[in-house]
């Protein structure tokens, strides 16, 4: 049926099913550990700060990729500060970086519309527009994702150990301090491709959405993050092909592809909850 419909012989749809299948891929892993950490917040942040990097990218010219990831990187510079801090001072630091980044975003985007008259920034930012992307970015995003996967590899036990208990991590020899400053990074890479995907302020659903799911299946962390891994790709999967048929639901007007992958991951996590 694919077939017949050119889904997979569409260049669009090539670029983003690799750029989505790394989202769900990374994403899967750094959710995980989102979650055992506690730092949604930090993840939901630094996606909706990032959205001043996809504004600028616009603004100026730029690959928004690049821009997503540079805000994404500055931001999780900021929060790092907070070390290992009480969690109220750190959500505290986070909601002022939160806030900071959503006001230049704001500044941005106006300038978009006022200067360049790019009209459909704010949209492609905040809710992605994957069919859009430029088949040149693909490479990029793979070698982002390849990045986030080969230091998460690296710090995998350090990692788990201290989001588990950082008593014993430091007990034990762990640098908690810089597997923390490590896992934000990653967590910026992570939201850079989200973002790309389904837009900066949808990032968070396929980030958490997949990872809280496979924790409800599954209490090993590596199990779960497998699971995570799967159910992003086949969320991300099957939005873009209801995306790409929905041109034919309402003829040269295509639904958002990000509402499909949120609206999958929502009904995912509701059934994992009956599959426990």
């Amino acid at each position: 049926m694919f077939a017949a419909a050119g889904f997979f012989s569409s260049a669009p749809v090539q670029t983003a099913l690799v750029i989505a299948g790394g989202a769900a891929v990374v994403s899967g892993a750094v959710g995980v550990f989102t979650i055992i950490r506690g730092s949604t917040f930090a993840g939901h942040a630094l996606a909706d700060v990032s959205s001043a990097g996809g504004a600028a990218a616009f603004l100026f010219g730029l690959s928004p990729l690049l821009g997503f990831l540079g805000m994404a990187a500055v931001a999780a510079g900021a929060m790092g500060m907070a070390g290992e801090r009480r969690a109220a001072e750190r959500d505290l630091l986070t909601g002022i970086v939160l806030g900071a980044g959503l006001g230049v975003t704001a500044l941005f985007l106006y300038f978009d519309v006022t200067s360049r008259s790019t009209t459909g920034a704010a949209i492609s930012v905040m809710f992605g527009s994957m069919f859009a992307i430029p088949p040149g970015m693909a490479p990029l995003a793979v070698s982002i994702g390849a990045a986030a996967l080969v230091v998460i590899g690296l710090i995998y036990r350090p990692l788990l150990l201290s989001s588990l208990d950082p008593g014993l991590a430091r007990v034990r020899g762990v640098p908690v301090r810089l597997v923390g400053g490590l896992y934000l990074l990653v967590l910026a890479f992570a939201v850079t491709l989200s973002a790309m995907t389904i837009g900066a302020i949808l990032s968070t659903a396929l980030l958490i959405g997949p990872a809280a799911a496979a924790l409800r299946l599954s209490r090993r962390p590596d199990f779960a993050i497998l699971l995570a891994m799967a159910i992003g790709i086949f969320a991300c999967f099957c939005g873009i092909w209801l995306a790409y048929d929905s041109y034919d639901w309402t003829p040269g007007h295509g639904w958002p592809v990000s509402f499909f992958i949120v609206t999958i991951i929502f009904v995912i996590y509701l059934l994992s909850g009956l599959a426990r």
